[in-house]
């Protein structure tokens, strides 16, 4: 996973600002060979009804449009982002029954005390539902 650092910086500022809930968005870029590229970040709102701190929920319709603005530019769905406000930014088992774009990464921001310390990226494997898996990956930023 490639991410500019003014990216990061912005998905890192995001879950500042949405603390002490957390904070959601969409990676838009291109598969690169075995990798992906992140061109342009997408901030979402958590539409989450209750539970914000410790969930997000991504309203379907803001997929859609960071879709067909992706198309526009060439660009598409290469992952996801969250945070996790007072815990590591380590995937838990929500996030991995939650997470259904197989291929894709998911990048989570651990945000401790309104400060965004520490971001990981996880490649979501498998061919299936049944046996999905997120695996660590490397979080190149450029």
């Amino acid at each position: 996973m490639s991410i500019t650092a003014s990216d990061l910086e912005q998905l890192r500022r995001h879950g500042e600002d949405a603390y002490p809930a957390e904070c959601c968005g969409i990676l838009l870029g291109k598969f690169e060979g075995d990798g992906r590229r992140v061109y342009s970040i997408v901030p979402c709102q958590n539409a989450c009804a209750d539970g914000r701190s410790t969930h997000f929920v991504i309203d379907p319709r803001e997929v859609i449009q960071a879709q067909r603005a992706g198309r526009d530019l060439g660009l598409e769905i290469v992952g996801f982002y969250h945070s996790h406000p007072d815990h590591p930014a380590q995937w838990s088992p929500t996030d991995l029954e939650e997470a259904h774009w197989i291929g894709c990464s998911y990048l989570i921001t651990s945000v401790e005390r309104g400060r965004s310390t520490t971001t990981n990226s996880f490649l979501l494997t498998g061919t299936l539902e049944e046996n999905k898996a997120f695996v660590s990956e490397e979080l190149s930023v450029k």
